[in-house]
């Protein structure tokens, strides 16, 4: 499984849950070109961690496409819950 299907399934299973918001948080940085504090990261746990790794390096590849605009979609949701 690829690490946006990844994040996406572990922000729609626990939208509340420190972990979800973090990696919906990087998500919004990195489709906005917003600033993300990289220390953050070190607050999930390792199997979060890891998704975070991989989303930045399947951002970096740009080759998921649809996969990045639902988890953008389910991120800005949960940013707005969170609001």
């Amino acid at each position: 499984m690829n690490a946006i299907k990844a994040a996406r399934k572990l922000i729609a299973a626990d939208p509340t849950h420190e972990s979800a918001r973090i990696l919906a948080s990087l998500v919004l940085a990195l489709e906005s070109e917003r600033s993300f504090e990289l220390s953050t990261l070190y607050q999930l746990d390792y199997k979060s961690f890891q998704i975070a790794i991989e989303i930045l390096k399947d951002w970096r590849l740009d080759q998921y496409y649809a996969g990045k605009s639902k988890l953008y979609d389910l991120s800005m949701q949960i940013s707005e819950l969170n609001a």
